[in-house]
């Protein structure tokens, strides 16, 4: 870990019946040697650290006052819940106090006086019965930062990098999402974040095809002749260093991942069910194209083991160390 600078890492516990305070919890009795603040309702998180049988000292924020980590405690933000939240059972009255605690946090990013967010798992279907639009944090950071592209970008262990082209689509709606400028915005936000925040100067991205077999030269399907390659070729003739459409069924073998720094994929299930076999647990979530660093768990809300002390903790500590390096 790089600790040449100490960092404020800001926390989002997510669904409050979910294992996102599980998590954070667990994440209190570990050693960190930079500043963790969890923006969340303090009572929720005392009565899950009573369920788990763990001890939490809960020192509130005070802007303008650093406070390093300590084990056993977290300084924390508060944001107050609608109605008491019960593990293992959601609760829409609840779904504005998940969103103000994501609001907290952009807004704190975006005024400088935090360096990252990491998130934990929200549940999107509760949210959305409570009449608020919400396909996902990645879009909600997005409209909130004033960002018109963003991508989401896995990574396991600094070593597999995925991003996606489209995101929390219905499988039937991904084609007609995909366009020339799609990709070649994807594609450039990509190649900024790995410049940026991962150091790579010249990074080499594979770029996955639509179609089984990446069309098979157009019999399968004409989004790879028609779109995917053409915007493949006109960011190379801008100097990008680009390889596709190459067909999905292969582009995640060692012949091409060992050459590659990352690999665009085109849908969510193209590319998740490889990251999350790859490296569960332990692999993290990263949006490019915000003015911040926001990280997040691999993991659901895993609402059938809130509060009984099953939930792994490694996904969340993966995210605060990548959210550290980045910011370092």
């Amino acid at each position: 870990m790089d600790k040449k600078k100490s960092t404020r890492i800001l926390i989002t516990p997510g669904e409050p019946a979910g294992i996102g305070p599980d998590v954070i919890v667990k994440i209190a009795q570990q050693s960190w040697s930079h500043e963790l603040i969890v923006i969340a309702d303090p009572n929720l998180l005392t009565e899950r650290a009573k369920q788990l049988n763990l001890s939490i000292k809960l020192n509130e924020y005070q802007e303008g006052v650093k406070k390093m980590h300590q084990r056993g405690a977290l300084t924390i933000l508060p944001v107050t819940l609608h109605e008491p939240a019960k593990a293992g059972e959601l609760s829409a009255a609840n779904a504005e106090y998940v969103l103000k605690t994501l609001m907290k946090a952009a807004s704190m990013c975006i005024e400088k006086k935090a360096d990252a967010i990491v998130t934990g798992p929200v549940h999107k279907a509760i949210i959305n019965k409570a009449g608020i639009p919400f396909t996902g944090h990645t879009e909600f950071f997005a409209h909130a930062s004033g960002v018109k592209h963003t991508v989401m970008l896995f990574v396991v262990e600094n070593q597999l990098k995925v991003a996606l082209a489209t995101t929390h689509l219905p499988l039937k709606d991904v084609a007609d999402a995909i366009s020339k400028e799609k990709i070649k915005n994807a594609i450039t936000v990509l190649q900024a974040g790995l410049k940026k925040q991962f150091k790579i100067s010249n990074p080499y991205i594979l770029v996955c095809g639509l179609n089984p077999h990446a069309g098979e030269e157009g019999h399968l399907g004409l989004e790879e002749i028609n779109i995917i390659a053409p915007a493949i070729n006109e960011l190379n003739f801008q100097g990008f260093n680009l390889e596709g459409p190459l067909s999905a069924d292969t582009i995640f073998t060692p012949k091409y991942l060992k050459q590659a720094d990352a690999v665009l994929a085109m849908f969510h299930d193209q590319a998740l069910p490889v990251v999350k076999y790859a490296g569960f647990g332990h692999a993290v979530n990263v949006t490019l194209g915000l003015p911040y660093i926001r990280t997040s768990v691999d993991h659901g809300t895993a609402i059938d083991i809130a509060g009984t002390g099953a939930a792994d903790e490694n996904s969340m500590a993966a995210a605060i160390r990548l959210a550290i390096n980045l910011c370092n």
